[in-house]
């Protein structure tokens, strides 16, 4: 299934290196490169007479690029931990790697069609390609994970397959730590920041993401989760070419969801509502919430003004327990009770019990800007916020005082950013949206939870 109408490969396909030795070599290539390079630019830096600090050595453009270029030849969870890094941090990271870093969510080298060959052999058998009337080697998509093939079976079926790049899954627990590792090394991440739980959630949810049978399972739930609401298309799961590193969709088209930024302004209000919509069911009727932001796993089709739900490997359950403690914090928001806020934030694990009060004051103050659209009865106007601005120097600030890092739950912060990418999303198309009355539906008049996943 197509991730957007322009591919995405024009860059010369590059085999992944499928070897622990071979990635550990490529990562050992990086921090070499980025050690001469430090030391090349103290030297002009003391040629100058000034005195700079290693972190600046570290964090220069040439750095920033050879870090960037390696974790995308890399790909796997070498690059998608650049991503989240990117994602996550863009706003505290130096200019210059920011930018650089921000390449990693678009710039995926495909694999040549030896290596694909090899995958495909070794999940399908010799001989597979009889079983199509056509295959293009050519992929639709590359992201960090895998990509996306077109083919026709002789049966008549039109595929989508997603082919999983070797070594994937046998190197992520070594490709976090090494990133990490050298992330710390560039001064992103301080050293007094204890992330350890971070870099363990993050190793599961790779793992997770990597495992095609889970994926598949999530997109089959899902279909039965949605029965009741047609404007929503799903594509279906062939399990007879399904395996743990190969997944075989229906192909399915639309066009991109971002492209309708020219579409009149009903249809881009009726998309966001449909978003915002499905993402509410999630976390309150569903407690199964797929997390992943990309405006790539969502496309729409203008014939049938249907929106086409793609790509369920960063799916999560979510326990009641966690649903209604943000149930509560949004209700707070909605209410403007900041006593219901701090104790859903509490709760939650934004801050403890120790926490000093302007602390929790100031988170208190980011959850209620960030809730903002929640509150409008007229319809929130995406097009004319400046919130995550604004949102944004709030956590800068809050982030940048050592006497406050506390790191939230890894299910929060998917949450967080799930949120935070509909926003993004509403704010490019424009769009006015209740979202209000959205919630009003989905946290004082529930439906019925018969069909939680938990």
């Amino acid at each position: 299934m197509p991730a957007s109408d322009k591919k995405k490969t024009e860059a010369p396909a590059l085999a992944v290196p499928g070897g622990r030795g071979e990635r550990l070599a490529r990562l050992g290539w990086m921090a070499t490169g980025i050690a001469g390079g430090m030391l090349a630019e103290g030297v002009r830096q003391l040629a100058k007479g000034n005195r700079p600090q290693i972190k600046d050595l570290l964090l220069t453009p040439s750095n920033a690029r050879r870090m960037a270029d390696q974790l995308a030849k890399l790909r796997g969870a070498a690059m998608k931990v650049g991503q989240l890094v990117s994602m996550e941090s863009g706003d505290l990271l130096p200019p210059a790697l920011a930018e650089i870093l921000s390449r990693l969510r678009s710039d995926a080298r495909s694999m040549p069609r030896a290596q694909v060959m090899e995958v495909l052999n070794a999940n399908w058998g010799q001989g597979w390609e009889k079983r199509f009337r056509s295959f293009s080697f050519t992929p639709m998509a590359a992201a960090s994970i895998g990509q996306v093939h077109r083919a026709q079976t002789h049966d008549g079926r039109d595929l989508a397959i997603k082919v999983q790049y070797p070594g994937v899954r046998d190197s992520i627990d070594s490709d976090v730590d090494n990133v990490a590792g050298l992330l710390r090394m560039s001064g992103v991440l301080p050293r007094e920041l204890d992330i350890g739980q971070v870099l363990r959630d993050a190793k599961q949810q790779l793992h997770d993401e990597s495992d095609y049978l889970r994926e598949g399972g999530f997109l089959q739930r899902y279909c039965e989760l949605l029965q009741d609401a047609p404007e929503y298309v799903l594509p279906k799961m062939h399990a007879d070419l399904t395996t743990r590193t190969v997944l075989a969709m229906d192909y399915v088209g639309g066009v991109p969801v971002e492209s309708l930024v020219d579409a009149p302004q009903e249809v881009r209000n009726r998309v966001m509502t449909m978003l915002f919509g499905l993402l509410l069911r999630e976390v309150f009727e569903f407690r199964l919430v797929q997390t992943d932001p990309n405006f790539a796993n969502y496309r729409y089709d203008t014939e049938t003004q249907q929106l086409i739900l793609l790509d369920f490997g960063a799916t999560r359950p979510y326990k009641a327990a966690m649903a209604n403690q943000f149930k509560q914090l949004i209700k707070g928001a909605m209410l403007q009770d900041r006593a219901m806020m701090s104790a859903a934030c509490l709760a939650i694990g934004y801050f403890e019990e120790s926490t000093q009060d302007r602390h929790v004051q100031a988170v208190i103050d980011i959850g209620e800007q960030a809730l903002e659209p929640f509150r409008d009865k007229n319809g929130y106007d995406f097009g004319a916020t400046d919130l995550p601005e604004r949102v944004r120097n709030g956590v800068v600030a809050l982030g940048l005082d050592k006497e406050f890092w506390t790191i939230p739950p890894t299910q929060a912060m998917l949450l967080e950013r799930k949120f935070g990418g509909l926003y993004l999303l509403a704010i490019r198309l424009k769009a006015r949206v209740d979202v209000h009355g959205l919630a009003v539906e989905a946290i004082f008049a529930p439906r019925q939870r018969s069909r939680s996943a938990s």
